[in-house]
């Protein structure tokens, strides 16, 4: 499944999210070997982002929803401002691995989804140096109401106040963001790596936000 239809599911795609209000995000890089998955010498081979899409090694609560974690996603220490964060593990050939952040900054709190989405996709520039396309999707997953957009391109590490974008550009990478608005407010999944990874994790991704419930 590629990415732009992967964020048209309705309950069945995802972070990271985020990016809001007056808060910094601070830069990170998560590493984390490549788990493989194992088979009977007779059955045919899967790989290990598919099977851990129907495995869950942890779940995650904020705003009144909670989602389960991919079994081959690990779980990190706490950050500033984060409700969690998740390593993706890298795909063979790419620089580093992927990153899955969650940020729930409370009740009315975040900037509205519009201004988020517009925040995503200035920190992802095309080829020629212009504004990437970013894909927006609308959905109904387990009764909440989910927006989701995908962009692909040189990825603009966030840095600074009003998460303004940094010097630090990275390119071939991809981005899988949600905005899911919970009971108690939007969170924020915000999903970046370098592409292969993204691409290898698009049934984790899948499974996180088909999982997520009230």
């Amino acid at each position: 499944m590629r990415l732009p239809y992967l964020f048209t599911i309705c309950t069945s795609i995802g972070l990271l999210v985020v990016a809001c209000g007056q808060n910094t995000e601070p830069v990170t890089e998560a590493s984390q070997s490549e788990v493989m998955a194992s088979s009977a010498p007779d059955q045919p081979q899967t790989s290990a982002a598919s099977q851990s899409a129907t495995e869950s090694s942890a779940t995650g609560m904020a705003a009144g929803v909670s989602w389960n974690v991919p079994g081959r996603w690990q779980v990190q220490g706490p950050r500033t401002m984060r409700i969690a964060t998740y390593a993706i593990p890298q795909a063979e050939g790419d620089p580093e691995s992927g990153e899955c952040a969650v940020f729930f900054f409370g009740t009315g709190q975040g900037g509205s989804i519009e201004l988020n989405i517009t925040r995503w996709r200035d920190q992802f520039e095309s080829a020629d140096g212009k504004s990437a396309a970013l894909n927006q999707q609308k959905s109904t997953i387990n009764g909440l109401t989910v927006t989701t957009v995908s962009v692909a391109g040189t990825y603009m590490a966030s840095m600074g106040p009003m998460f303004q974008s940094g010097a630090a550009k990275k390119s071939g990478y991809k981005m899988a963001g949600a905005i899911i608005e919970a009971p108690e407010g939007n969170v924020f999944i915000k999903i970046t790596g370098p592409a292969k990874t993204i691409d290898a994790a698009e049934e984790e991704i899948k499974a996180l936000l088909s999982s997520l419930k009230k």
